[in-house]
């Protein structure tokens, strides 16, 4: 499944030094990662995005200027169907972004989307009565008790203002247990650490949190 990237800071930062690893950690995945990538990021106090078909790792970072929070997807399509672009996360509604890693198998829930990481976006907006993160909390909940297997089910949102992580998984910590960073002005979440740092800690499964 896919690879995702949080990163928040209290300075800006340069989007390119951040992808670089993420591009580096979704080549050498044990999953196939090149079925395109985007990137969602706050400057002028709106959001920006970037979406391409190709394999992150083969993408210019140079296009790329600098920011103070950063969600990113590398994506591995289920089955390696819809590989189109228009199924590339980020997904926005222009207010809030929202990325997703994982698979749930015999889903139960009516939400409208091309794929099922759009349909479970649209559901966790239809809970959203102002606190993101309480529609989360509910709509992860629910949507556990309607599904006959969570292989995995790790979602990022946030509105610029509000960042909420979401983690589940049933299987293989190794490959689908999420990580964090943090320093007196960094905030980092990346679905590995990244390579040669030993600073990361690993974020315990059935965790919805305020990021």
């Amino acid at each position: 499944m896919c690879r995702i990237l949080f990163a928040r800071s209290e300075s800006d930062f340069g989007i390119a030094g951040l992808l670089k690893p993420l591009a580096q950690i979704s080549k050498t995945s044990p999953e196939y990662q090149g079925h395109g990538w985007g990137c969602s990021w706050r400057a002028d106090d709106r959001w920006h995005h970037y979406h391409s078909i190709d394999p992150i790792w083969q993408d210019d970072f140079s296009r790329f200027g600098e920011t103070s929070l950063l969600l990113a997807h590398a994506r591995s399509a289920f089955h390696d169907e819809g590989i189109v672009i228009e199924n590339n996360m980020p997904f926005s509604d222009g207010e809030s972004v929202f990325i997703f890693n994982g698979e749930l198998r015999g889903v139960r829930i009516k939400s409208d989307g091309r794929i099922g990481a759009e349909k479970i976006y649209n559901y966790i907006r239809r809970f959203n009565q102002g606190d993101k993160l309480a529609a989360l909390d509910k709509a992860v909940g629910i949507i556990k008790k309607r599904c006959a297997y969570v292989r995995a089910m790790n979602i990022i949102l946030s509105d610029g203002e509000q960042s909420c992580l979401s983690t589940s998984y049933g299987e293989n910590p190794d490959y689908f247990q999420l990580h964090q960073k943090k320093t007196d002005t960094v905030h980092l979440v990346c679905s590995q650490p990244f390579a040669g740092e030993s600073d990361w800690a690993k974020i315990d499964n059935n965790t919805t949190i305020l990021l």
